[in-house]
This record gives C-alpha cells, sequence and structure tokens, in this order.
C-alpha cells in the first residue's frame, strides 16, 4: 500500500492547484512518501518540489482510503493525507515536470476537470475548517463507484 500526501494551499480565496498533463485533471498537488519520512516531512517536501513554496504549519485534516477495483478485483489500494495550510513563504512556479499550476478562486473549483473525489472534499476545506475522513472507491479508469465518510 502507498502512502500519499497532499496540500490545499489557499491564499483569500483561491487555491494553488496542480493541472495534471496525464488527464488533464486540476488536484491539490502533492506526492508520495518516501522511506524513512513522516507525513509532515513529506507534505512540506513535496510541495516544495512540485510548486517552489515552502508551507508553514500544514494541519492534517484529511485521512482517506483510495480503492482502484474492477468489478470484484482489487486494482489499487492507497492512502491519501490531505493537509491545509494558508501560511507560506516563496513563488509559485509557473510549471513544472509534474503539471502546470495555477490559483483558482474556489467559486471556480466546480469548472475545473478533476476526480470526483476532490470535488467531494476540496471545497469543503476551503471553506470550514472541517476535517474529513473516509473511503473512496473507483473504477480503474477513475470513475467513482462509491463514496463513504467515516
Amino acid at each position: 500500500m502507498q502512502l500519499v500526501t497532499n496540500c490545499v494551499i489557499k491564499d483569500g480565496d483561491r487555491l494553488l492547484m496542480l493541472k495534471k498533463p496525464r488527464r488533464g485533471w486540476w488536484v491539490a498537488p502533492g506526492g508520495k512518501v518516501e522511506p524513512g519520512e513522516s507525513l509532515h516531512e513529506a507534505v512540506v517536501r513535496e510541495i516544495a518540489e512540485e510548486t517552489g513554496l515552502t508551507i508553514q504549519d500544514p494541519v492534517l485534516r484529511g485521512v482517506f482510503t483510495i480503492i482502484l477495483q474492477d468489478g470484484d478485483q482489487l486494482v489499487d489500494h492507497w492512502m491519501l493525507f490531505t493537509f491545509y495550510a494558508e501560511k507560506f513563504d516563496g513563488e509559485v512556479l509557473e510549471e513544472t515536470e509534474e503539471g502546470e499550476l495555477a490559483w483558482v478562486p474556489v467559486a471556480e473549483l466546480s469548472e475545473r476537470p478533476m476526480a470526483e473525489g476532490d470535488r467531494e472534499f476540496l471545497p469543503l476545506f476551503a471553506t470550514s475548517d472541517q476535517s474529513l475522513n473516509g473511503k473512496f472507491v473507483y473504477t480503474p479508469d477513475y470513475q467513482l463507484l462509491n463514496w463513504k465518510p467515516e
């Protein structure tokens, strides 16, 4: 099982989003936890690598089980740990090998192509202090089959 961190970075009424080239979907930046890293170390490192920003005081706001399922067969399984930050230093890179970065107004999130699971929690994290845990089950081509908050 892979561990992954990402971070919802908010600046006023905007979130920093990354457009991934493979599907053209917008995501909160982040990536895999490397061996020996804590979740905090991983999210700080990944955000610096992908965005050019150094986040300060990231708060864990979501823990999600992500399942890819083809019929009854388990295809993939990972854990996503979503942090939230409003304090950061540095300048946002325009583009990285991970994709294109942009500040997206919260009101425009629904207009961007993204995974259906992200549509569930990104606006919530952007507009409240609520934490959220749950399980997302997708097909191998990322059609949402089931979402269960826990």
